[in-house]
């Protein structure tokens, strides 16, 4: 799964300070579609210090050549100047 699927995103402060992640997962296979992709998402400082790892699962089935978004919202650790997020793992569905 890790060889096909891919995430991007984006991340913005709402009113009450929370930090709102928006995404998109991308299924690369021409065959396989994915279901519960497993997302580590990784907060750092400005200074490129880790400060936070939390994991997130979207749970949609992904078929082959399509996407899936989703969104999520943390309050972000003090310091916060970069979030980034990568896919752990995903399940075959059949």
């Amino acid at each position: 799964p890790l060889k096909f699927l891919t995430v991007t995103s984006y991340d913005k402060r709402n009113i009450i300070g929370q930090t709102v992640l928006k995404g998109t997962i991308l299924n690369k296979a021409t065959v396989v579609s994915y279901k519960d992709a497993e997302i580590k998402i990784s907060f750092y400082s400005k200074t490129g210090s880790l400060l936070e790892e939390d994991v997130e699962t979207v749970y949609e089935i992904i078929k082959p050549g399509s996407s899936a978004n989703f969104k999520s919202k943390y309050f972000a650790p003090k310091g916060t100047g970069l979030v980034k997020m990568t896919i752990n793992e995903a399940k075959v569905a059949y």
